[in-house]
């Protein structure tokens, strides 16, 4: 019998085993060193938070593995023998394998910050930063300062949870605004003032310089790059992105760049191994998309399409229009197709933006400012509907026919504020154009026109 081996038990391989399973009777193990049981490691922030217990990120119960055939096996791999089909772990076993599916995930940046490795420095990736930060920062007693060092989604996540602790908080962000590097300005600077808001010491255009330690190797204290400054700490945040986390993989004949090097097949230049997930990194991009993505959604994604292939139906990852969500300490954010920060704005594309005068909430629509098709939306504290965005992608909408249906695509509930009159009023006076919102329809968001 065929023998899978999966290195990695997280959304992209688990989604990978799962599928397999129901296409087959095939022999799976899932490796992994990070925990024995699937969970989602989006939800850990809201562990640390109070909002729910460990077991409850556990999305499948114990027994459904057993139940469904799929063997798990806990162990640090630390190399893969392409010769002879077998993964080695680092206390010395060996595991065979007829075709092998790597999902190793993410690691946390470091860029050889003196002290990086203290006592009291990590990330907010795996389990074990869980159970690390519960020991280095269970209340604003043993921990009186965190620096979180990064200013990406990690980062914001990691101050909120200190910050449901009193645990005082200074973020570090290289750029001159907060995630100006994805957002345009008008987003960028209003997240600003929302973690200021939420007393949040936001220092930008600041850089590490080193991280300082105590006689028994504790973190201690940080110093500022630019002015020398010294800020004393307990805990040490270290968010500034991710790397596929492939160093076991160095030693193979398995072609890697940044990550594991994948054909749209998600086959690696090793013919019965594949890489998905975080890890994998596309020889070419996909459209607009990096060559890799590590987002959960698209893990998953990967996770039912190597399936397939495995299980005979040869099938490409496609995983169509750019989407993507996030929560910024009270802001949830949402965004499908393209809306780049302004350095990184195509020449055809103009934005029309909307900011609430008293509410945070914002809207940034860009469009082809030569044909008016409809290229993407950004959207802060209103919530839309995927599916819509996703047809009027495909579809090709003007802009001018997206905010006329614009009500369609609002996801709230019946009694919330809606904005789409002044939404589209503030287009027709900047654009001299005369388009009428209509009101929401039922029956055209769920037409199958």
């Amino acid at each position: 019998m065929e023998h899978i081996v999966i290195i990695g038990n997280g959304i992209s391989g688990v989604t990978a085993a799962r599928h397999i399973r129901k296409n087959s009777h095939k022999k799976i193990t899932i490796v992994s060193a990070e925990s024995e049981y699937f969970f989602s490691r989006t939800a850990l922030m809201y562990v640390y938070m109070g909002h729910l217990k460990f077991e409850h990120t556990q999305p499948y119960e114990n027994w459904f593995w057993k139940k469904n055939n799929i063997q798990l096996k806990h162990g640090f791999v630390e190399a893969i023998h392409t010769d002879s089909n077998e993964i080695t772990f680092e206390d010395g076993g060996r595991l065979s394998y007829d075709t092998l599916i790597i999902a190793t995930g993410s690691k946390p940046n470091k860029f050889g910050w003196p002290g990086q490795d203290l006592e009291g420095v990590l990330g907010m990736y795996h389990k074990q930063d869980l159970e690390q930060l519960e020991v280095l920062a269970p209340n604003n007693t043993v921990c009186n300062r965190a620096v979180i060092v990064g200013g990406g989604l990690i980062g914001i996540e990691l101050a909120e949870m200190l910050r449901s602790r009193k645990i005082p908080v200074t973020f570090l962000v290289r750029e001159s605004s907060f995630w100006n590097g994805v957002l345009p300005a008008q987003e960028s600077e209003m997240l600003n003032a929302h973690i200021e808001e939420h007393h949040i010491d936001l220092r930008l255009n600041t850089n590490l310089k080193e991280i300082k330690a105590d006689e028994n190797g504790r973190v201690t204290s940080i110093i500022i790059e630019e002015t020398g400054e010294e800020i004393q700490c307990n805990v040490v945040g270290l968010t500034a992105g991710v790397a596929p986390n492939i160093d076991f993989i160095k030693t193979s004949r398995i072609a890697i760049g940044r990550g594991v090097k994948v054909n749209r097949f998600l086959e690696t230049t090793i013919k019965n191994i594949y890489a998905i997930g975080d890890c994998a990194e596309q020889e070419e991009a996909i459209g607009q998309r990096r060559n890799i993505e590590a987002v959960w959604y698209t893990g998953r994604m990967m996770g039912e399409t190597v399936a397939q292939t495995i299980c005979g139906k040869k099938t490409a990852y496609k995983p169509g229009h750019w989407f993507n969500s996030a929560k910024f300490l009270d802001i949830e954010y949402q965004t499908y197709g393209w809306v780049f920060s302004e350095k990184n704005k195509k020449e055809n594309e103009a934005y029309f933006q909307w900011k609430h005068p008293e509410e945070q909430k914002c809207i940034t629509i860009s469009f082809d400012k030569n044909t008016q098709e409809f290229l993407g939306i950004n959207t802060f504290g209103i919530r839309l509907r995927h599916e819509i965005f996703d047809t009027w992608l495909t579809e090709k909408k003007s802009i001018s026919k997206v905010l006329e249906y614009l009500a369609d695509a609002n996801f709230d509930p019946e009694f919330y504020k809606v904005h789409e009159p002044e939404i589209v009023a503030k287009f027709n006076l900047e654009n001299n154009t005369n388009i009428h919102p209509k009101k929401k329809s039922w029956k055209r968001i769920f037409s199958k026109s």
